[in-house]
């Protein structure tokens, strides 16, 4: 699933290549795609023909497209989802859910989404931690780079759970943008292991941690992203290569670039994670 850096990098296409633009018509081909929109498709085209998009705007995994400060089109892309913007005339890709086309004639923005687990739909604005969000996503936290966003706050409330800090880090309602790639590579660099009790933590290594994933994820957004396959692109259908940068998920049994130690995997919540086992020791107690 994308994360932040590389829902970061579909953002910037669309407001270099969709802000400023009049929609003229809007096309659902797959009712899946809106089932979110709880109104249907007709009344989701009808919302948006005529208004001007505005600024690109996201938070955490989540992306918008202002239309006139009230009203909002928002996008999840899930496992698979691609915003793209190709010419008009461009033939329809096999998995084309939602078409939406501009006044001035030019290229069109296109939702394309293999599995269907992505979405898009149109609803209102609302006010959240300072700052103007869609209305569905106001219980989202603020992301590490939003100017919103308080460390000393998350510092305090990753402290007081009583939970694991790899867990903490995928719990979007405290902090969000972060998946299970940045999540192990921001733990690597803070050489912490996943299963460390958030509530052992001190604010300093709170501190070098958020640190740690603010860096993986600049760095990662510096190289368009991670692909692992075809089916996360920016919105011109090209792939990023932050993959070939990873320094621990994905690399089982490779060596460690710190220390040597082969990585490991284990498996946390029907996904993996990876670690190494010198840099970051499993805290005494905990289940492997």
């Amino acid at each position: 699933m994308p994360e932040l850096p590389e829902v970061e990098v579909v953002r910037r296409g669309l407001e270099r290549w969709v802000s400023g633009r009049v929609v003229a018509r809007a096309e659902v081909l797959h009712p899946r795609a809106i089932r979110r929109h709880a109104p249907g498709a007709v009344e989701f085209s009808a919302r948006m023909e005529g208004r001007t998009v505005g600024p690109a705007e996201r938070r955490g995994k989540y992306l918008w497209l202002p239309l006139g400060g009230s009203d909002a089109i928002l996008a999840h892309l899930g496992m698979s989802g691609q915003l793209l913007v190709v010419e008009p005339d461009s033939a329809p890709e096999k998995h084309l859910r939602v078409r939406i086309a501009f006044t001035d004639g030019g290229p069109e923005l296109r939702f394309v989404d293999q599995r269907t687990f992505g979405h898009v739909l149109v609803t209102g604005m609302t006010q959240a931690g300072g700052r103007a969000v869609p209305e569905p996503i106001a219980h989202i936290a603020a992301d590490p780079f939003e100017k919103q966003f308080d460390d000393d706050g998350f510092a305090h409330r990753l402290r007081a759970r009583q939970t694991e800090v790899k867990r903490a880090l995928l719990d979007q309602s405290l902090i969000s943008g972060v998946g299970n790639i940045y999540a192990d590579e921001a733990l690597w660099r803070a050489r912490l292991h996943g299963a460390r009790p958030t509530a052992t933590l001190t604010r300093p290594k709170v501190a070098e941690l958020l640190a740690a994933a603010r860096g993986v994820m600049s760095a990662a957004l510096s190289e368009g992203g991670t692909s692992f396959d075809s089916l996360y692109v920016n919105v011109n259908g090209e792939s990023g290569y932050f993959d070939r940068s990873l320094a621990v998920y994905g690399r089982r049994d490779e060596p460690c670039s710190r220390c040597g130690s082969p990585i490991v995997r284990e498996s946390f919540m029907n996904r993996s994670s990876y670690s190494c086992p010198r840099c970051q020791p499993r805290p005494r107690g905990a289940v492997a």
